[in-house]
């Protein structure tokens, strides 16, 4: 499941791309989350027609402060914690199982928001860099399934389900594993992540697909192209029924929209966003409909009455991985929260290893 080392995979523009995933995902997750649990209508009367055009706007809400982020990427740093210490193990001793080292990094996560899981065999819950920063211990309404599956001390699989949710909470944090060019199957590691906690099929393989996708437009793929392999990787598995109608809605929205013009009233037509199959393709909309324009992207992304800070998430990191750092607009930049932290993940992604004490303080073994 993990390919050796190659300096040539680490070059300038596969960093833009890694970096943008990461801070568009942030982006689309602060920019969306003041106005989840908001219906369309209440969206247009406190922020004008046009819906949420930047994070200036959020102090009118009061939930969150101005380009502050949520659980969606607290998870999605801890998801990235997960694959960096399991490459390390990896190194060190030439064997290793990744879900379970991604399960301890979403244990270190748990500790964060104040909870405890029953797992008892689970040592070193304070190692590492990320449980550190004080700002990550911050509550910002994480998600009900994650939390009590997390606090269960089990840890789920594809194969032992630990429930049958479908949440978008398993979705919304698997970026990394497509950003990580070391992982030889994406679509795999993305389901397993989001099985530990999401054991409905819909909530793992839209995690598998997110993954894949990311992986591939990292790589330099179109956006069609590299959704085209994931909707072929989708139907490989069982189950896949309902992720797959899921995205392909989404495909023909897009297709019909071409000559119409993309809406908040034709994103809502693929749902919501509470669950995985409808939050994957309604990030997969957005992005096909931005074209090569970020921000108009992600401000269809969020303003629709489901769950805007997730699909926002999806969609950032979708044109992200697409186009790059650059093309996040600087303001939304400049105002983010963990901005530093964020970009340090995916400088580290980037490289993957170094055989330094300080990246061994950084990742320890598991």
């Amino acid at each position: 499941m993990l390919c050796s080392f190659n300096k040539a995979l680490v070059d300038p523009q596969r960093a833009e791309r890694i970096s943008g995933c990461l801070l568009g995902g942030a982006v689309g997750d602060a920019l969306g989350s003041p106005i989840e649990f908001l219906s369309l209508d209440q969206i247009r009367r406190k922020f004008g027609p046009g819906g949420v055009n930047g994070f200036e706007d959020y102090r009118r809400v009061g939930i969150l402060g101005a380009g502050q982020i949520t659980d969606d990427t607290q998870m999605t740093l801890f998801t990235a914690e997960g694959v960096l210490r399991a490459y390390a193990r990896w190194r060190e001793r030439g064997i290793c199982h990744p879900p379970e080292v991604i399960y301890h990094a979403y244990l270190r996560w748990l500790h964060t928001q104040g909870e405890q899981s029953r797992e008892t065999t689970f040592e070193g819950g304070d190692d590492g860099w990320l449980i550190q920063i004080p700002a990550l211990h911050a509550r910002r309404a994480p998600g009900s399934t994650c939390l009590a599956a997390l606090c269960g001390g089990k840890m789920g699989t594809v194969e032992d389900r630990i429930n049958g949710s479908k949440g978008c909470g398993g979705v919304m944090r698997v970026a990394p594993i497509g950003l990580f060019a070391w992982i030889d199957d994406p679509f795999t590691w993305g389901m397993e992540a989001a099985a530990i906690t999401h054991g409905h099929p819909s909530g793992y393989l839209a995690a598998g697909c997110l993954a894949q996708l990311i992986h591939d437009l990292v790589a330099g793929d179109p956006l069609l192209p590299a959704l085209d392999h994931a909707i072929r990787r989708l139907q490989e598995k069982p189950d896949h029924g309902e992720c797959l109608r899921a995205l392909q809605q989404a495909i023909r929205l897009w297709e019909t929209d071409q000559g119409v013009g993309a809406t908040p009233e034709r994103v809502e037509r693929l749902g919501e966003g509470w669950v995985a199959e409808e939050a994957l393709a309604m990030g997969v909309y957005c992005a096909l409909v931005a074209g090569e324009d970020f921000a108009r992207g992600i401000r269809l992304a969020v303003n629709h009455r489901g769950d805007s800070d997730s699909t926002g998430s999806i969609a950032g990191n979708l044109l992200g991985a697409l186009l790059g750092k650059a093309a996040i607009p600087s303001d939304w930049l400049s105002r983010l929260e963990l901005r530093e932290v964020i970009e340090e993940t995916a400088a580290d992604l980037t490289i993957g290893f170094q055989d330094t004490p300080e990246w061994w303080s950084k990742y320890p073994r598991g």
